[in-house]
């Protein structure tokens, strides 16, 4: 059948699917040839401009998006993808601009559209921009892991680590098969010095799920320590091939560097005693005098999504009664367990000696969040 049969949608889904085939010099194509019959169809310029912001073609990108937003000023992928340009060409403020321009539009519940805008940030180094709209992402669709992921990944990067770790373990506790966030969650411990709380993690992954060599060597190596492995034995086999094969493809070194040199800006490892110092920072209460009385009034969210509010002993013994397997337990015994749990899972002590202690020590661990 010729093209001159086709409608604007034909054309639009054909080049969307050599787009998402990574076929873009053919998907633009597709779309002049889209273009030469319905030149003022908005979806057909929008779909060439991210075509040409796939091949980081930043000025003809830009002048398509906005071709496209002057056809329809309110098109939100031709916003999205035309802050995202204006970023690559570092015009940040006109890159914000655009994106308000969507939440002025209403779409903040939108929660893909807010993670495309989020992740924009992120690469570019924007990242309380990107925190604000991770966070949009996470409020639209809290039972998903992704946003929740994502915005671990940028509190690690901020230096917020009792958040990081409270998000990425939120994500996985959404979808335990996460592995790039548990990948993400290995490495950080790691780099705090929680090797054993590290190898927790990457052992529920597989060789396969890696796509940098940074966790692969971890895994071996502490492997190799903890159980006084040899370079020859057959458990490290899979890890080892891996490896091999991922340091054969330069693309994904270059990217490992890129991705170091992001996560510690000094070339230096983390201070493992500077979570403490970063968990007493984040965990630092706003107090409020109840009504009748003079108790604080806290509020704490856990993994499983619930928030708890009232003093620290209500807010344990409701989040305790949420807790089905517990339920015949004492108090003592409920924090006892979830602080050796939480141990083993992010090399954190948590106290056990007081409601607040326990709380508080959670928090700095990842396994709550202190809302207020």
């Amino acid at each position: 059948m010729s093209d001159g049969f086709l409608g604007s949608d034909e054309f639009d889904e054909r080049a969307h699917q050599l787009y998402n085939e990574g076929q873009y010099d053919e998907a633009l194509e597709v779309l002049k040839d889209g273009l030469s019959l319905y030149p003022n169809t908005v979806e057909l310029h929008v779909g060439m401009a991210y075509a040409y912001l796939a091949r980081e073609d930043f000025p003809w990108a830009r002048r398509s998006f906005e071709r496209a937003l002057t056809l329809d000023g309110e098109h939100e992928d031709a916003l999205a993808g035309y802050g995202e340009v204006l970023l690559k060409v570092g015009d940040a403020a006109g890159g914000s601009a655009a994106f308000d321009r969507i939440l002025g539009l209403g779409l903040a519940d939108d929660h893909e559209l807010m993670l495309q805008i989020g992740r924009a940030l992120f690469r570019e180094g924007q990242l309380a921009q990107a925190h604000r709209y991770f966070e949009l992402a996470v409020m639209a669709r809290g039972d998903a892991p992704e946003p929740a992921a994502c915005l671990g990944y940028t509190c690690h990067r901020l230096g917020r680590e009792a958040d990081a770790f409270y998000w990425l373990r939120r994500a996985l506790e959404l979808d335990s098969r996460y592995s790039e966030a548990r990948i993400y969650l290995a490495n950080a411990l790691y780099d705090r010095g929680e090797t054993d709380a590290a190898l927790y993690h990457l052992e529920k992954t597989q060789p396969e799920d890696h796509f940098d060599d940074l966790a692969l060597w971890r895994a071996i190596e502490l492997k190799k320590a903890l159980y006084q492995l040899p370079d020859a034995d057959p458990e490290l086999t899979p890890w080892l091939e891996r490896l091999g094969e991922i340091t054969n493809e330069p693309d994904a070194i270059d990217e490992l560097l890129a991705e170091i040199e992001a996560m510690q800006p000094d070339g230096t490892a983390r201070d493992p005693n500077q979570l403490e110092l970063f968990g007493a920072m984040l965990t630092e209460l706003q107090t409020m005098q109840r009504r009748h009385g003079s108790l604080e009034s806290h509020a704490v969210s856990t993994l499983s999504g619930n928030t708890f509010r009232g003093t620290w002993e209500e807010i344990l013994l409701q989040f305790k009664a949420s807790e089905m397997a517990w339920a015949e337990c004492t108090l003592g015994e409920f924090m006892l367990g979830l602080a050796l749990d939480g141990r083993a899972q992010t090399g954190v002590v948590i106290p056990v000696t007081t409601p607040e202690a326990f709380l508080r020590g959670s928090a700095e661990a990842g396994v709550v969040r202190i809302i207020l």
